[in-house]
């Protein structure tokens, strides 16, 4: 499958779906956002299809249509998608040029503190409200790619489509955060927030551990072998989901 196509689903569907909690654990994001009423609409020509849409303080990032967006921002490529998230391109809007202050000074608040998160220093590590949330969302992203790996990315497929049925939790102790990859008859789908009874899970010591290994810090080895990684269960599927974890930079890199 092409590159661009995988990076696409991947910005759309990964990196995006971390707008719902930066909503919600970013009290600055948050006091902007509070009394937004508005949906976007992202469309991807041979491509993917999502959507964001911010209601009285709440986000909601989901895949395919939304009805009756406010804005309908059109791509002609996935390459162009990817180049928008890099910085490089602006969408065609097809809808909601009534938006237009909008869209080039209030939503890029959102996508730029998302991006001042995902984009850690160590300088920034040293702060633990920023640690934490830079773990939460290093996490959601890379089990939610995995997600998008399993569906696109050949050697992803592969492995999904030998997976046993069952649950695979990644999450970090004690607390949290946590998120999960469903595995079902060849397919895959990842969830935010713990999971019941999973086949398998990997467990960080701590946010300082999850992070380190999230951002290629601490490779998973050393981890394990130190006990600051605690693999539990079914043993393939660790191995599975260890090989496409690091694929994820290969895309998001």
């Amino acid at each position: 499958m092409d590159r661009e196509y995988i990076k696409a689903h991947l910005n759309l569907h990964a990196v995006f779906v971390n707008l719902e909690d930066l909503v919600l654990y970013d009290e600055e994001i948050a006091a902007i956002v509070k009394n937004w009423n508005v949906s976007l609409q992202f469309i991807v020509r041979n491509g993917p299809r999502a959507y964001v849409a911010i209601h009285d303080g709440r986000c909601t990032v989901g895949r395919g249509r939304y009805k009756n967006p406010s804005v309908v921002l059109y791509f002609f490529s996935p390459a162009h998608l990817n180049k928008m998230f890099d910085g490089k391109a602006n969408p065609v809007i097809l809808k909601g040029f009534t938006r237009l202050g909008f869209l080039l000074k209030d939503f890029p608040k959102l996508t730029k503190r998302l991006e001042y998160y995902l984009k850690p220093t160590p300088e920034l590590l040293k702060n633990s409200a920023y640690l934490a949330l830079n773990t939460r969302f290093t996490l959601t992203t890379a089990v939610f790619a995995i997600g998008e790996l399993g569906k696109y990315d050949d050697a992803c497929k592969n492995a999904t489509s030998h997976m046993r049925d069952g649950v695979a939790l990644m999450k970090v102790l004690p607390g949290g955060p946590a998120a999960h990859l469903e595995f079902s008859h060849g397919a895959v789908v990842a969830r935010k927030g713990d999971a019941e009874k999973p086949m398998s899970a990997i467990f960080f010591k701590n946010i300082k551990v999850a992070s380190e290994v999230l951002n290629q810090k601490l490779d998973s080895f050393t981890g394990v072998a130190s006990g600051l990684i605690m693999p539990r269960g079914q043993i393939g599927m660790i191995e599975s989901i260890d090989m496409m974890l690091d694929r994820v930079p290969a895309y998001l890199g």
